[in-house]
């Protein structure tokens, strides 16, 4: 996150029982993803190898949880406040290279 956004905090409260939730489908706010860490329902965890990896950025593409982190169009590392465990990147780097390997989140 750059020092010029703005940080949106969660409406909903922590630990917040059913009836407390909005309505489901209304969104309260925009941009409150950020507030929301979904690392934690993980059972698997990416391992990345930064001396095997390439930088083809298909595990970036492919996330569907944009926990892949950019910088100058090189890969810099995974996100675990975000990523859900997957596997999508593992599958999509590609099998000569085998940068990123899906571990359990126990091991």
């Amino acid at each position: 996150m750059s020092a010029g956004e703005k940080v949106i905090t969660n409406p909903v409260k922590a630990n917040a029982g059913w009836k407390e939730l909005p309505i489901g489908g209304i969104i309260p706010q925009g941009g409150t993803a950020r507030g929301f860490f979904t690392g934690g329902w993980r059972s698997l965890t990416p391992v990345w190898d930064a001396e095997k990896c390439i930088s083809c950025l298909q595990c970036w593409i492919f996330c569907p949880d944009m926990a892949i982190q950019v910088e100058g169009g090189k890969m810099v590392g995974i996100d675990l406040d975000y990523c859900k465990g997957c596997g999508i990147c593992a599958a999509a780097c590609p099998p000569r290279t085998a940068a990123i390997k899906m571990v359990n989140e126990g091991a």
